[in-house]
């Protein structure tokens, strides 16, 4: 399927195989915003794109909610101390965002 897009009337066309290749760059924001409006026209017209638009928009949010690794406080701390250690800052004299002292 091919669809036109711009609403100024220009002679540019997306078909589906081109907006299903950049949908990707699209959902990274890596596209100009020129392009990016050629692309939204395409979605805005074609279902089957905009289904694949979103399926892959959901399948993103999913993963970054369930891949995310909770890191144990203690590492946390250790990474802070070695930190520190390193720049000279005694680690328990001070206490920075997400450090508990013990």
């Amino acid at each position: 399927m091919t669809e036109r897009v711009g609403a100024s009337g220009d002679d540019e066309y997306v078909d589906c195989q081109e907006a299903i290749h950049i949908i990707y760059h699209y959902l990274d924001g890596e596209i100009t915003d020129d392009r990016r409006v050629e692309i939204q026209g395409h979605l805005d017209d074609c279902l089957p794109c905009l289904e694949a638009y979103d399926f892959e928009a959901e399948l993103r949010i999913f993963i970054a909610k369930k891949c995310r690794d909770e890191v144990p406080d203690s590492l946390r701390l250790r990474i802070a101390e070695a930190i520190q250690h390193e720049s000279g800052i005694d680690p328990r004299a001070e206490s920075g965002p997400g450090i508990t002292q013990v």
